[in-house]
Order: structure tokens, then sequence, then C-alpha cells
């Protein structure tokens, strides 16, 4: 398939720039893939599509404070740095994107906000790319949590970000499953959930599951490839515990069904399954990229929200419900003004 067959017009006033009031009070659109219906609800109403039995996997990622501004060390070349961190490679040593109207080269320091920390610039990569060294008396997710800004998708274009929205952000660009910190993107389907929605899922006998894929910067990268097959996923790391595995093969034989929370849990079962001894507990690092056709070997429902034309996150999605359906169902979703991206709108596929 072409790359430009997943290409679609969209308002640009559907892009949200804030999340809705209450987390549950999105906009759910319901795909069934078997009667091939769409209907249009709420996220509050989401345990009436689960039954008993049910597994849900969420993925407990914590977004980190991933952007870090300094200024350059060296006397008279103090110009503003931004850091924006995607991964850490090896103890105190990052991975991350660089922008400075002149950049640093490598050996150069930069001091970060408040004087908490020093970076030093260890190497130049491509597209703005660099690895860096970080130092601090101080634990380094302390720093962040000081200093560091919520790494916002780039679509989310603000003329002006108010003390008060960064604090919103803060929270509201992060589930309330999330746990390990070390995400630079939230697993945004997550963000819809309340203690009270995963309270009553869980009185009418739904399980929860949590695996964990730490979202990196290929979430927002564009696929820049004419041929679909031809692109190259960036790599991510997951981690599946024991007990989750347990649970999704109990579920599997139990009669109930996978539903993952999210295309990061999808992609962290489906690499699990995609090893030579098949599904199970374990950790790795992942780059596969699911798109048209794909035989899924663990997911049986999925929960998302709607994605950028051309991604390969509606990729996925048109894998797991077919590709005109899916087609079809966004028609639909700009027709009925639904919000889109990170902030915006779900749509639950059974």
């Amino acid at each position: 398939m072409k790359v430009a067959d997943f290409d679609y017009d969209l308002p640009p006033e559907l892009i949200a720039q804030e999340p809705a009031a209450r987390r549950d009070g999105a906009r759910m659109m319901v795909l069934d893939r078997a009667a091939r219906t769409v209907q249009h609800r709420t996220f509050a109403e989401l345990p009436d599509f689960l039954r008993p039995a049910d597994l849900l996997v969420v993925n407990d990622t914590r977004v980190i404070p991933a952007r870090i501004f300094g200024r350059k060390a060296k006397p008279g070349t103090g110009g503003r740095v931004e850091f924006l961190l995607l991964e850490e490679v090896a103890p105190g040593v990052w991975d991350a994107l660089m922008r400075s109207r002149r950049r640093p080269v490598p050996g150069e320091q930069v001091i970060l906000d408040d004087d908490l920390a020093v970076v030093t610039l260890l190497a130049e990569g491509e597209l703005g790319r660099v690895q860096i060294r970080v130092e601090s008396a101080l634990p380094w997710l302390e720093v962040l949590e000081r200093i560091g800004q919520t790494p916002l998708p780039p679509y989310i274009a603000r003329k002006e970000t108010t003390p008060t929205q960064r604090a919103a952000d803060k929270e509201r660009y992060q589930t309330v499953f999330a746990r390990d910190p070390g995400a630079v993107a939230a697993p945004t389907a997550g963000l819809h959930f309340t203690p009270e929605v995963l309270q009553r899922l869980a009185t009418m006998g739904v399980a929860q599951t949590a695996v964990t894929l730490h979202v990196g910067l290929g979430t927002f990268r564009p696929v820049t490839t004419e041929n679909v097959r031809d692109h190259k996923m960036d790599f991510e790391r997951w981690w599946i515990p024991t007990e989750t595995a347990a649970k999704v093969q109990a579920a599997k034989t139990g009669g109930g069904r996978v539903v993952a929370v999210g295309t990061t849990s999808v992609r962290t079962l489906e690499s699990a399954a995609a090893r030579p001894e098949g599904f199970g507990a374990g950790q790795g690092r992942t780059e596969l990229f699911i798109y048209p056709p794909y035989d899924f070997k663990v997911v049986d429902a999925l929960l998302t929200n709607f994605h950028l034309p051309k991604s390969t996150l509606i990729m996925m999605i048109s894998a797991f419900a077919g590709y005109g359906f899916v087609r079809e169902a966004y028609r639909q979703a700009i027709e009925e003004r639904y919000r889109f991206y990170s902030y915006g709108d779900c749509m639950l596929i059974l």
C-alpha cells in the first residue's frame, strides 16, 4: 500500500488544544467489526461495551518532564539551549534533540535552569539528535520535576502557555495508572480513565493488568517513504511482567477478550507474540511495524484516540479494523466534529 492511502483532510480547528473538562467526558466512537456498525457514545459508557472475563491491558509508563532549558557555559556564548530528552542509553547519558540558535559543539557544556545540573554534549547525530551527559548533585528525576516541562506534541500549538496551563498539562498529560518514568509522550488512550470508571469495570468483573512501553519520538515521526512497507520504526523498550502474561493467557483460554488500551499496549503485546518462543513475560526492544494486512495474535479489542494522517498509528488501526471501515469512521468523525489527537476523543474497536 502507498502512504498516501492513509491521508485525509482534517480541519485544523478539530485538533484538540486542551483536554476535556473531565477525563471521562470525551466522546467515544464505537466500531463493531463483525456487524460493521458505528455508534457515537461517550467514554463514560465504556463499561456498557465490556463484559465479565474481559481483560483491560494498560500501559503504565509515566511521562517525564523531558523538555529542559539552559544556557551555554562558555563565557560570551550564553545563548539559550533547549533539549528534548528521548532515551537514557546509559546511566546519566541520554539521546536527545537539541535546539539553539548557535548549536554547541561536542565537548561544550550547558548550565540548566536554576543551576541544577550541567549538560555536556558528547556527540551529534542526524536530524537534530545529540547525545548528552547530565551531572547534578540531586537525583536526576528530581531535577526534571523542578525545571523540566511536559513534552506536549507539536500539534498542540498554543500561542502562549500560561503557568496554569503548564500545571494542568503536568496532571492531564499523564494517565491515572502511570507508574514507571521514562516516556516522552503519553499513551493517550489511557488519558480518559478515571478511578471511578476503573472501579465500575472491576465491579462488573473486567480485570485489569499493565505492560510498559516507554513512548518515544517515533510516535510523532512522519512516514516519509512512498510505500508503507519501506518505513522503518524507531526502537522502543517494552516490559511484560509474569503476572500480566498469566492474565492475558487466562483471558484467551477463558473466553474473555484482551482489550488493549492504546496502540502502545498493542505494540507491546504483539511484539511479545512475534518472538520465536511466542507470547509470554519478558522485555525487549521492538521496531514492530503493524500495517495492513496483519495477523493479530493477542489483541481482541482496542481503545484508541484519533490519529494523524499518514501516521504509523492510523496504519495500525486500519490493520485491526479494516482499511475501508477506518476510512468511513474517520469521515464520520470529521462530520460529527470529534476532537482529534492526544487531548481529543477516542474510538473503541470491538
